[in-house]
């Protein structure tokens, strides 16, 4: 090929691997800018009905393209391959930034240059989080605050506190005020609470998820999830009061 058709190639190589990084952009502006508002009351029910997304799937979207955003960096400077679908990008969110960068160069080494799958830049990912993870001395019954930090799985449960249900090697389950989740442990800080504490704290955990319901009316739902968020071991009097009339409510 002549160098001019070298250069076009690598023009139009450059656009087909913006392509959906260019559409993650734009599905983040029509959030920020709350361009839906004329038809849809909420983001979620626009791209479900616009795009056929889920609240899951165009959250990934949106968390994928600043990853892309951050290996853009690199990637440009030392002319390595750029991701060409959000399942390449989705492993590297939960990694800081300086780690996404090293993930994917070592993935596309891995695939001998080329782009690389999903499966190879997870297992890069994993080998990563393996080797900066240590050991897990939470204890079950152990009350702790969710840091979500980039977790796109963890996306409205910053601050919120939990129960640890279960000890894995590298993570936690836990119970919050909504239900259960796995979660990693640098997403987990210690309230170091007393084991009366704690104990008090799961009680109400227990009473939280009893009642609550994504049926429920949203300013219920709201309550609960205040209270899922307190940063203190104990229920105020009026909370009480209302968590019981609540429960009444349920039992009728």
């Amino acid at each position: 090929m002549t160098q001019e058709e070298q250069s076009d190639r690598l023009h139009l190589e450059r656009k087909v691997e913006r392509a959906f990084f260019e559409a993650c952009k734009a599905l983040a502006e029509l959030r920020d800018r709350r361009l839906y508002r004329s038809s849809h009351r909420t983001f979620e029910d626009y791209c479900r009905d616009r795009f056929g997304h889920s609240r899951r799937q165009s959250y990934l979207l949106m968390d994928a393209a600043v990853v892309f955003d951050n290996l853009v960096e690199i990637c440009d400077q030392f002319d390595h391959k750029l991701p060409t679908a959000e399942g390449q990008v989705r492993p590297m969110t939960k990694l800081e930034p300086q780690e996404q960068q090293e993930a994917w160069l070592r993935a596309v080494e891995l695939a001998g240059g080329k782009v690389p799958t999903g499966r190879i830049v997870k297992d890069v990912v994993q080998r990563i989080m393996e080797r900066t993870q240590v050991p897990n001395t939470y204890q079950i019954g152990e009350v702790c605050q969710i840091l979500a930090k980039d977790n796109p799985e963890l996306r409205g449960k910053g601050g919120c506190w939990a129960v640890v249900s279960t000890v894995n090697d590298f993570s936690c389950t836990v119970t919050m005020w909504d239900g259960e989740y796995a979660v990693g442990l640098q997403h987990l800080k210690s309230y170091n609470y007393l084991p009366a504490e704690c104990e008090q704290m799961r009680v109400i955990c227990d009473r939280i998820n009893r009642v609550y319901s994504s049926g429920l009316e949203d300013s219920v739902q709201k309550f609960l999830e205040m209270l899922g968020k307190l940063n203190r071991a104990y229920l105020t009097a009026l909370e009480e009061k209302l968590l019981s009339v609540l429960e009444s409510e349920i039992k009728d």
